[in-house]
């Protein structure tokens, strides 16, 4: 738990060329302060979502190749490590709390986007009851804010115990230094974040039913009842 806290860091072992154990926990730490800033910018966007709607999708398909830069970066590790990689092995694996809690994290975070990107194309039948639990009629919008919910969750779990090794990480502040890599991995990410705002343009250039109907607050049309 010392680990996890940032009291105490892995052995991150920094090979030659792409930094080994070392520069693949840079870069996912890297890809993990990005991440948590722009939720943070798509949380407050909620705030009052009529006005910053198109900042909210824009910002919300930025995340995507980010959070698949970070399922990968962290899918390589374990890969690595089960397979009997010795700069691996040596770093070893991460508390069994992070083990536990990054599957959860990775899953309700793509599932969050990609039920919000799902939302562009349905429009104003987004708010169609596609079925009913317990007598609460259940749509689209609905399955993306529950997916939300238990984002939030998982990921206030995430940040408590890897806010500080992150930062700190993403700083070069611990572990081995110099860690060889950097520019390729400064690349990655930059490319990451350019991509996801050339797609977050076209997305949002796609979303017209959206952004300038308010499908969100039921303006679309104002009889518009939910049930197609």
């Amino acid at each position: 738990m010392s680990t996890a806290l940032g009291e105490a860091h892995r052995d991150d072992p920094a090979l030659p060329r792409t930094g080994g154990p070392a520069g693949n926990a840079r870069l996912t730490a890297w890809a993990g302060v990005a991440l948590l800033v722009l939720f943070l910018v798509e949380c407050f966007t909620l705030l009052s979502l009529d006005q910053m709607l198109s900042v909210h999708i824009v910002i919300g398909t930025m995340l995507v190749p980010l959070a698949l830069l970070k399922t990968g970066t962290t899918g390589w590790r374990i890969v690595r490590y089960y397979a009997g990689s010795p700069a691996y092995r040596q770093a070893g694996p991460p508390p069994m709390l992070l083990r536990v809690l990054g599957p959860l994290v990775i899953l309700s975070a793509l599932a969050v986007l990609g039920s919000g990107l799902a939302l562009i194309p349905l429009g104003e039948s987004a708010h169609s009851s596609l079925f009913t639990v317990v007598g609460q009629r259940i749509d689209a919008v609905t399955i993306h804010q529950a997916f939300f919910i238990a984002w939030l969750v998982v990921v206030g779990l995430h940040t408590l115990t890897r806010l500080v090794p992150a930062a700190q990480l993403a700083a070069g502040r611990v572990g081995p230094s110099p860690v060889a890599g950097r520019a390729s991995r400064a690349l990655v990410l930059a490319t990451s974040l350019a991509l996801g705002a050339v797609i977050g343009v076209a997305v949002l250039d796609a979303s017209g039913a959206w952004t300038h109907e308010r499908v969100f607050g039921h303006s679309f049309d104002p009889d518009f009842d939910g049930d197609g």
